[in-house]
């Protein structure tokens, strides 16, 4: 029913996706710096279920929608570029900050942990695109059982997220430590963060359905 080069197309397209810094690795790294991995862990609980949010969604069929009104489609590229750009800036601009660099934040209860993780992920503009215009790409219509291809194919995304932001909780506060010794290191990963998505942002806004 599903191949495997639709599996490994998919898996390389999250995996791209998972390594370009967004909103919820900085989320989770700035939880797991702060308040340590096992907030980092329920965090990412949270955002593995705003994952399934989008399986279910697109194994109900909801990108029909988007179809049959391109400017709802529209609306959530254009939502999601200016948010990336937004967190190009925050990264670019004079006295940015790093990802990886140490902050201040409330230590939070397990229930709120678990809910910012969900809302991040939710409102996650490059989840939603992957979810809503990449992924029915790898579909194969002819192989009939659309709806069971998208959910095995989007399994194939949540599998890979969980994992990698899993070894981002796990090792922010190692990552942290170096750079936070290495300044000229914290200034170079803070320009390339801000860099890849300011082109993210563009490419979002600019590219075709």
């Amino acid at each position: 029913m599903v191949e495997l080069g639709q599996v490994l197309g998919i898996t390389a397209v999250a995996l791209g996706m998972v390594l370009s810094p967004g909103p919820n690795m900085i989320y989770l790294v700035s939880r797991s710096i702060s308040q340590g991995r096992r907030a980092g862990l329920i965090s990412l609980g949270g955002v593995a279920c705003g994952f399934l949010v989008y399986v279910v969604a697109v194994t109900a069929g909801i990108v029909a929608v988007f179809t049959l009104v391109p400017a709802l489609y529209v609306a959530l590229k254009i939502g999601g570029a200016l948010y990336l750009g937004w967190l190009a800036w925050q990264a670019l601009k004079p006295g940015g900050r790093s990802a990886f660099a140490p902050r201040e934040l409330d230590h939070d209860s397990v229930r709120k942990l678990f809910g910012m993780g969900f809302l991040t992920s939710v409102l996650n503009p490059k989840i939603a695109i992957i979810y809503m215009s990449l992924l029915p790409q790898f579909v194969i219509p002819s192989h009939g059982h659309v709806a069971v291809q998208s959910l095995l194919l989007g399994l194939c995304q949540v599998i890979v997220g969980v994992t990698f932001n899993g070894l981002f909780v796990l090792t922010a506060g190692s990552i942290s430590g170096f750079l936070k010794a290495r300044p000229v290191w914290m200034r170079v990963q803070r320009y390339v963060t801000g860099t890849i998505l300011g082109i993210f942002a563009v490419r979002m806004a600019v590219e075709p359905k």
